[in-house]
């Protein structure tokens, strides 16, 4: 795909951040994620559509809320270029297609994962789970195979066979090296396994 193409994706991959940054700052304290309007979370001032630009606002406003002057925190900006540059990549990678799709999906649940676990130091089932069902069966759909199934079943098998029944409740450390070593894994994936069996 030319970059030029993938490129065009970069803005909506900004908004698409912004967005991870809500669900990132609101499913762990169990809020909506939809209402009510975003608003500071130091002063609890809401936001207005001119303050809330990815990116640019936050320069504009030198990183601080217009109303109360309290820090935003960097995770913000970065969550919304990394989102960009992650979906433009999906694009870039795989076309215009259901596999970009996916890809993106999959990319945007780990941002905000990782982004949820750098903030709260959990790793919300409430993103994870329903992700995880839809990839699994958008990829088994669009490549029937077994090995999407038995990728997904064998982790759950060796930490159950590990920790027992308290498996279920065990976190998952260090998610956002995770998230990346998956991301490396999307984009290179074959290139390095080619490169190792060379060896």
């Amino acid at each position: 795909m030319d970059a030029a193409v993938a490129a065009l994706f970069l803005v909506p991959g900004l908004a698409l951040g912004s967005f991870l940054n809500v669900v990132a700052a609101r499913v762990p304290l169990r809020r909506s994620i939809v209402r009510p309007a975003s608003a500071c979370m130091s002063c609890g001032a809401p936001i207005a559509w001119y303050d809330n630009v990815p990116l640019l606002s936050f320069a504009l406003l030198r990183g601080r809320c217009r109303s109360c002057g309290a820090r935003i925190p960097a995770r913000y900006p970065l969550v919304e270029l990394v989102t960009a540059l992650l979906l433009a990549g999906c694009v870039w990678k795989f076309g215009l297609s259901a596999d970009a799709a996916v890809a993106a999906l999959f990319c945007a649940a780990l941002v905000a994962v990782s982004a949820t676990d750098v903030e709260h130091h959990i790793v919300p089932n409430r993103v994870v789970l329903p992700a995880a069902a839809v990839v699994l069966l958008a990829q088994t759909a669009l490549h029937p195979s077994v090995e999407w199934v038995l990728a997904a079943l064998v982790p759950a098998v060796v930490l159950f066979a590990r920790h027992g029944s308290g498996a279920r409740k065990m976190g998952i450390p260090l998610a956002p090296f995770l998230a990346l070593g998956a991301v490396v894994a999307l984009f290179v994936g074959h290139a390095l396994l080619d490169a190792y069996l060379v060896l």
